[in-house]
């Protein structure tokens, strides 16, 4: 494999420290990822996308000096074995396993990108306290209706040919380099040629980094039969939503509509909308990120700020 191209992030991956561990959680071992001093008086526990892993939220992760950002490789992607089942119950007890196993309580921050957002809010929803959620391009309505059912009917009908075909051909169809530059192209917003590039690559390098096709298309068709509002009534923690202006998967007005509906249920809710940017706030803009987490509690509380 071909060098990787050198992130723009680099200089504060180099100053970060880093450690990499493994726990079993009922008997399968996740792998993760601990960023930042390990003594930190905050932590965040973040959860990634759909096909990726835990490189995808590593340039969130080192924009803070003095917080310990914990990020697993969700089960059947990255190094992490499988569960015996990818639905989004399987992966909400083990997201309380984890949790547990790591001996962590309510004062960790519990933050989900995209996938990894309907994966943190079902679980804050079935009891998982949390000081604070924080949802990086949340799902925030239901793939399968309104203007993107079409296309999520096409990307159902792809997962599903490569989990048929014969184990090489669809393996070859779901890691295809083409298609994988397509979807990367869909969701890469910026112009700057060096910061494309390297997304490119990361997707490349990263994004079929799956376990089997079983994995995949059963987490595919969690990630499009639910979304971050069938909770919302269930969530009862503050909450902060990170949303892009340019995100093709989930649009503005939806991200308000999910806010006003939690804030309706008295849930404190901020929402902070990224300019000029889509999906891909943790490749594209995570310091814009990282300033609209500190600006919320528990790290207001510390620095005397506010909420954006």
């Amino acid at each position: 494999m071909r060098a990787p191209i050198v992130s723009p992030y680099a200089a504060l991956v180099a100053r970060t420290p880093v450690e990499h561990h493994s726990v079993a959680v009922d008997g399968r071992t996740t792998h993760y990822w601990v960023y930042g001093p390990t003594d930190a008086g905050t932590t965040i526990l973040a959860v990634h996308g759909f096909r990726g892993d835990h490189h995808g939220l590593e340039s969130v992760a080192v924009q803070f000096d003095d917080v310990r950002t914990i990020v697993p490789d969700l089960p059947g992607f990255g190094i992490s074995d499988p569960l015996p089942t990818s639905d989004l119950d399987a992966y909400v007890r083990w997201l309380h396993g984890f949790h547990a196993a790591l001996g962590l309580d309510r004062t960790a921050v519990v933050l989900g990108h995209s996938f990894g957002s309907i994966v943190t809010a079902a679980t804050v929803a079935d009891g998982l306290d949390t000081v604070r959620l924080v949802l990086v391009n949340p799902i925030a309505a239901p793939a399968l209706k309104g203007p993107r059912a079409i296309g999520t009917g096409v990307a159902i009908a792809y997962y599903r040919l490569g989990a048929w075909l014969p184990k090489a051909l669809g393996l070859g169809l779901l890691r295809n380099r083409g298609i994988v530059r397509a979807m990367s192209l869909a969701m890469l917003k910026s112009r700057e040629p060096r910061l494309r590039r390297w997304v490119h690559d990361q997707h490349d390098r990263y994004f079929s980094a799956f376990a089997n096709r079983r994995v995949v298309l059963e987490a595919f068709r969690a990630s499009v039969t639910h979304d971050v509002s069938e909770f919302a009534d269930r969530i009862t923690v503050p909450v902060l939503m990170i949303a892009a202006e340019r995100d093709d998967i989930t649009a503005v007005p939806e991200q308000r509509s999910l806010a006003a509906r939690l804030m309706a249920n008295g849930t404190e809710t901020t929402l902070v909308v990224i300019p000029g940017v889509g999906h891909l706030v943790h490749y594209e803009t995570p310091a814009a990120a990282a300033d609209a987490i500190r600006a919320s509690s528990p790290f207001r509380d510390a620095t005397g700020g506010a909420d954006s």
